[in-house]
């Protein structure tokens, strides 16, 4: 991580990607506690109402103001699409991988999620990636697909859990995606809608499976782990999307399974077993290899007019009128001139540009 900070990387979202990190998977041996007793689909829509509600709260008044959600007319698709995948059918398939394998394992497999975030990334929105990010995502892949053997995971029983679990990461991949599309408008609109359309659709879902609402007490307790879990930590999510693209978001999200497995094995007192172990130096083999990533070429910024929160760094050249009291960060509609130069970068909201032979994989 040194290495990357040296570099040039965005400091304030590495370190968002890993509060994101911290606040997701050290919620996730919570909600197997919780799950003993409520339904997982019910349990599933009270985090994500935690959340919508908790941030609906702190900011109402922000989002109501004219431009207050920072999102223009197309990108509300994409926030549709976020939540579908990553609000509604993402928590369902973990909640339900919850019910039939234990929370360290689970939470292990949770950094799956980064793989399929960066497959995506790759393929479908033509981030960069090189050896280290690749070799680092086979590693990752190792680990689950260890802790995933039907022989160390409880038999046919474990095997459809991990596959339950592989698929809210798929589904979190795709949301992770489509959330990078909106990073530049107001991240906690971003979380709090989510929240609030996710929760009440599953909720529905959840009534309509034969589930209802829990004792007041775990209803308050899920409710709050949601709005950390869940709700601060997309915000945190999506500020990191905006400084660090989707692929590298997702590879210091990875950190987060180890969190949850340590609460799990600390806390809860599960005893891990040796495939348990082997698949944890497989993960973080693979992390440490994202997290010493690094990337730099000559590079090209076209024009570009768009918002969101800045400061005027080497990217935010521009003139502002009288009436701007000189505070940053700041946020207003501004216009980047074409610009070339090379420094070390990631693909954020102002290096999402193509690659060539030459310029693919770049390390130093």
């Amino acid at each position: 991580m040194t290495r990357i900070a040296a570099a040039g990387a965005n400091a304030t979202a590495i370190a968002a990607a890993l509060g994101a990190a911290a606040l997701f998977c050290a919620s996730t041996p919570v909600a197997k506690a919780l799950v003993a007793d409520v339904h997982p689909v019910v349990l599933a829509a009270l985090l994500y109402l935690g959340s919508g509600v908790g941030l609906l709260a702190l900011r109402a008044r922000v989002w109501l103001r004219p431009g207050g959600t920072g999102l223009a007319r197309g990108d509300w698709p994409w926030l549709a699409g976020a939540i579908a995948f990553g609000g509604v059918l993402g928590p369902v398939l973990l909640m339900l991988g919850l019910v039939r394998t234990s929370a360290a394992s689970a939470s292990l497999l949770l950094n799956l999620e980064a793989v399929l975030t960066a497959v995506i990334a790759w393929v479908v929105f033509r981030e960069n990636a090189d050896r280290r990010i690749v070799l680092g995502m086979a590693l990752i892949v190792a680990g689950g697909a260890a802790l995933a053997w039907p022989g160390e995971s409880g038999g046919a029983a474990g095997f459809t859990a991990a596959l339950l679990v592989a698929g809210a990461c798929l589904c979190w991949a795709i949301d992770n995606n489509l959330t990078r599309k909106i990073s530049g408008g107001d991240a906690t609109f971003v979380a709090g809608a989510k929240g609030l359309i996710a929760g009440a659709v599953n909720l529905a879902i959840g009534f309509a499976l034969g589930g209802r609402l829990p004792a007041t007490e775990s209803a308050v307790v899920a409710a709050a782990v949601g709005l950390l879990g869940y709700g601060v930590s997309l915000v945190l999510f999506v500020v990191a999307l905006r400084g660090l693209g989707a692929a590298r978001t997702g590879a210091y999200f990875s950190t987060a399974p180890f969190i949850g497995a340590a609460v799990a094995i600390g806390a809860f007192g599960e005893a891990p077993s040796p495939v348990f172990w082997l698949a944890a130096v497989l993960m973080g083999a693979g992390v440490w290899l994202h997290l010493t990533e690094r990337h730099a070429h000559d590079h090209t910024h076209e024009p570009l007019e768009h918002a969101h929160p800045h400061v005027h760094d080497a990217h935010h050249r521009h003139e502002h009128d009288p009436a701007w009291d000189g505070n940053e960060p700041h946020v207003h509609v501004h216009r980047h001139a074409a610009l070339m130069h090379s420094h070390p970068h990631y693909p954020d909201l102002h290096h999402r540009h193509a690659h060539g032979p030459a310029e693919h994989g770049t390390q130093r």
